[in-house]
């Protein structure tokens, strides 16, 4: 069983969601809402997996007291606490929410999500590698533009999850091929 968790800020936990039904093979209305067609990624037995837990982390209170970060990077600004990075803060802030999340749950996968000023940024680490993207959307939440917001957190949905499935299936020719894409490989990384 391969165990997944995540925290999530402007994903608001759709990703975790959609996991779950994925394991599950919930259809209907519980069903998939992101993932049309998960034979096309490959032939993993998407039943080998588990969601133990999806959190949404939009605030810094948050990642401090809930993911146990003692210092994180100092946002730009903040909304009501939330945190407002701009693009490499953003990357770098997704990093330590998705090995936040994976050392609190002990999974096997963690997903991190976050995004202020610019496309955002998105991590899935393993034990053995960290990929780490933005979407395809520039949006910029200090000014409250609810279309590109949607727009942006509907595209950094998809991406997370194609990148999952390729990662469950093997697929690291595909994710390297995507625009804006960092993979580390951690077995090779010398400590």
């Amino acid at each position: 069983m391969i165990k997944i968790a995540t925290a999530e800020c402007f994903t608001q936990g759709k990703i975790g969601r959609e996991l779950h039904a994925l394991a599950q093979s919930y259809e209907g209305n519980f069903g998939l809402e992101y993932i049309e067609n998960p034979k096309e990624y490959g032939d993993f037995d998407y039943n080998d997996i588990s969601v133990t837990c999806s959190l949404f982390i939009p605030t810094i209170e948050a990642v401090k007291k809930v993911l146990n970060v003692e210092n994180p990077p100092k946002p730009k600004k903040l909304i009501k606490g939330i945190k407002v990075y701009d693009e490499a803060g953003d990357k770098a802030m997704s990093k330590i929410m998705a090995n936040a999340v994976k050392e609190l749950s002990d999974c096997d996968i963690a997903i991190g999500t976050t995004a202020g000023i610019g496309r955002g940024g998105i991590s899935v680490i393993t034990d053995t590698c960290e990929i780490t993207t933005t979407t395809d959307v520039y949006a910029d939440l200090c000014e409250k533009d609810s279309e590109k917001l949607f727009q942006r957190s509907e595209n950094g949905i998809e991406k997370a999850l194609e990148i999952l499935m390729l990662l469950l299936n093997n697929d690291f020719e595909k994710i390297r091929s995507f625009e804006n894409v960092e993979i580390l490989d951690l077995s090779k990384k010398i400590l």
